[in-house]
């Protein structure tokens, strides 16, 4: 794939990404590396993080975020709950927001959209803490290149106002089924943002997690202009 809009996307598996942006920005999505079984040993030790975007409040998606957020010291954007969690465990640079708001953080444009999810935070001693909702981010890069990061969700019909307000060229979707949608509904989402590209995620990284990006491209192959991008962890796209 070559999204020819001068960003890099690095995939370090499950649902986390970085995103370098064409100024140079440093975005990780859901801190989740040195945990994460799917993540290849040479990302582990992240080198770099500008703006840091949490999604919501599950192990696998911000288990790093505070030993991450102390050693870089990123802007960290969380719904209100999740920045005052990390606020509590040190982490400076918060940027609490809600649904439906944005903010510009380092020259880039994050939207905060709802996702259909659940959000607990599980603490030291293994309680669950009240996490605020789950949410995704609608991200414009300072070229107005714009993505859609949908964290972990089940289809929903306010997809398509996500589309008609924002227009992203790019979807981040979760595909695993179980936890999030499967194809089949990541399918019908697909029809709804109308990207041009799509990115699985959140599959394979365990078990029951059993949707595939085979899967995908065979129930969107009548999608024209469609591209289902096949990431490995790993892998990095321009």
């Amino acid at each position: 794939m070559v999204l020819k809009r001068d960003c890099s996307i690095t995939w370090y598996g499950h649902s986390t990404f970085k995103v370098v942006s064409p100024k140079g920005v440093h975005i990780l999505i859901d801190p989740w590396v040195m945990g994460n079984p799917v993540c290849p040993d040479s990302l582990k030790k992240v080198d770099r993080i500008d703006l840091m975007l949490i999604t919501h409040g599950h192990f696998d998606h911000m288990a790093d975020a505070t030993a991450l957020a102390k050693t870089h010291n990123p802007k960290v954007v969380a719904i209100f709950e999740i920045a005052a969690f990390l606020q509590s465990r040190g982490v400076e640079n918060t940027l609490p927001m809600n649904m439906g708001g944005t903010q510009q953080v380092n020259g880039i444009k994050v939207t905060m959209v709802q996702a259909f999810h659940s959000s607990g935070i599980q603490d030291e001693e293994g309680r669950l803490i009240y996490g605020g909702d789950p949410a995704g981010y609608v991200v414009t890069l300072e070229n107005g290149f714009t993505f859609y990061h949908a964290g972990d969700t089940q289809v929903f019909g306010d997809m398509r106002l996500i589309a008609d307000l924002y227009h992203p060229q790019l979807c981040f979707l979760p595909i695993g089924d179980l936890f999030t949608m499967s194809p089949k509904e990541a399918a019908y989402a697909c029809r709804l943002l109308k990207p041009r590209w799509v990115i699985p995620m959140h599959y394979g990284t365990f078990p029951p997690l059993t949707g595939t990006p085979g899967k995908l491209k065979q129930l969107t192959k009548a999608i024209r202009g469609l591209k289902v991008v096949d990431m490995k962890p790993g892998d990095t796209i321009k």
